[in-house]
């Protein structure tokens, strides 16, 4: 262990006991209190502004949830199933399993628990009716409704992406054409198959949480965090419904490959980047998350290398992307920026969600939030590096409100600031509220996603 913190992980994983405790850094017990005070006049200035019939573009300001209970006969078989979840998670926690085997585990129980919890209200339909292509007078948003539009083929779509933004459904307009293109690509066509293709993709997240953080720290932080990970409410309740759990993959593997000591994975982490951003803009901020992490573990030095190697292959990866099929990746960008601030984003006041986005990212995250944040307090690097990706998101303001579902990229990254600072004892009971938050959110509140 080096005096950052930070560590090559042991061939040989150790068995971790349930009841034996980490090493974690000093605990900042303030910061969780101020951070909790933060979240709280927040909400509570949004549903205020609410009540006085002040609508800020969220139905419980900063959040984007509405008060729908529901309770029917599926909400059984998914208690069932959530609490089979936790039993083998506990089981599997301890166990005496390889990276391998544990990493194959892993993506199995992020699997299953993501499709036991969203059976709870409407049953096996909840897994893919999100995706159903919606007629324009009720409000188009999701992917399959732009596939129209690649009729002359891949090449024209992407020539012509720039002036079909104003007109796409609001989730392809407010993203690159990347999902577009694979759908085509893999010849999805139903929303049952869009399903399948984001909650495989979005389960795989888990197991690659846990490489990162035997890469970055030790076999025991690894599996706590990807624990963590599989209950934390923001992917129970949005893993199997949104394709941001997609994006959270691939900016997670850009991520692990960008962290490694080998120049060659380092570029080739740096090229996968670039592919991940062509899916979502917002994956870039998972290269400033690494570079800070690469600053304390490696120098300075390193960290500017990695930087400038990462704006090369942007640059040339979206050059040849232009130069081979016409794809304007500036003027898209303005042209989702104009289409964005004509939408909701107009009635949004920035300065109530620079601290709303921040807010409703951490309720959805639970305990989970505590525990990053005691972390973020003794100055642990993914906790500050972490916080320095929020703080420049919200000055930029390009994302206010949706932020628990729309920063699932960022919570596996909170998953492992949170294992930093996590006495093992209470693995256990966190993992129960986790799951509990998560269940309470979905029969209580319809969260769209």
């Amino acid at each position: 262990m080096s005096r950052s913190g930070l560590r090559r992980p042991s061939r040989r994983p150790v068995v971790p006991e349930l009841g034996g405790e980490t090493t974690p850094p000093p605990s900042g017990d303030r910061v969780p209190v101020i951070v909790a005070a933060m979240v709280a006049i927040t909400v509570a200035v949004g549903l205020t502004a609410k009540s006085f019939g002040v609508y800020w573009g969220a139905p419980a300001q900063p959040l984007l949830i509405t008060l729908d209970p529901v309770l029917t006969g599926w909400l059984a078989l998914s208690l069932g199933g959530l609490a089979a979840g936790l039993h083998l998670a506990l089981r599997l926690f301890r166990s005496e399993a390889g990276p391998g085997r544990f990493g194959l585990a892993l993506f199995g129980l992020a699997l299953f628990t993501r499709l036991a919890l969203n059976l709870a209200r409407s049953g096996p339909d909840e897994w893919y009716s999100v995706y159903i292509v919606r007629p324009v007078s009720s409000g188009r948003l999701e992917y399959l409704g732009a596939m129209t539009e690649l009729r002359a083929g891949i090449g024209s779509f992407l020539d012509n992406f720039v002036a079909l933004v104003p007109t796409l459904p609001l989730h392809p307009a407010g993203h690159p054409p990347g999902l577009v293109v694979t759908l085509d690509l893999l010849g999805i066509e139903t929303p049952e198959a869009m399903a399948a293709l984001t909650i495989v993709v979005g389960a795989a997240a888990t197991p690659v949480l846990y490489a990162l953080g035997r890469q970055l720290f030790d076999e025991k932080t690894a599996r706590v965090a990807s624990l963590l990970f599989v209950f934390v409410p923001t992917a129970l309740l949005y893993g199997a419904t949104s394709a941001d759990s997609l994006f959270a993959t691939l900016g997670l593997v850009a991520v692990l490959l960008m962290l490694s000591k080998r120049a060659v994975v380092v570029f080739l982490g740096t090229f996968f980047l670039a592919i991940a951003t062509f899916f979502s803009y917002a994956l870039l901020a998972v290269a400033g998350w690494a570079g800070l992490v690469k600053w304390r573990r490696d120098g300075l030095l390193s960290m500017l290398r990695l930087a400038a190697l990462c704006v090369v292959v942007l640059v040339g990866f979206y050059a040849v992307l232009a130069w081979t099929t016409g794809f304007d990746v500036t003027g898209a960008i303005e042209a989702t920026h104009d289409r964005y601030y004509k939408g909701v984003a107009s009635i949004q006041p920035y300065l109530f969600y620079f601290f709303g986005s921040p807010a409703a990212f951490l309720i959805m995250l639970g305990p989970v939030a505590w525990f990053a944040s005691r972390s973020l307090g003794s100055r642990e690097i993914t906790a500050l590096a972490l916080a320095a990706v929020i703080l420049v998101a919200v000055i930029g303001g390009y994302t206010k409100a949706e932020t628990e579902r729309i920063w699932l990229f960022l919570v596996p990254l909170a998953c492992l600031s949170a294992a930093r600072a996590l006495p093992d004892r209470y693995l256990k009971p966190i993992l129960v509220a986790l799951a509990a938050q998560a269940v309470l959110v979905e029969v209580v509140f319809n969260t769209t996603w």
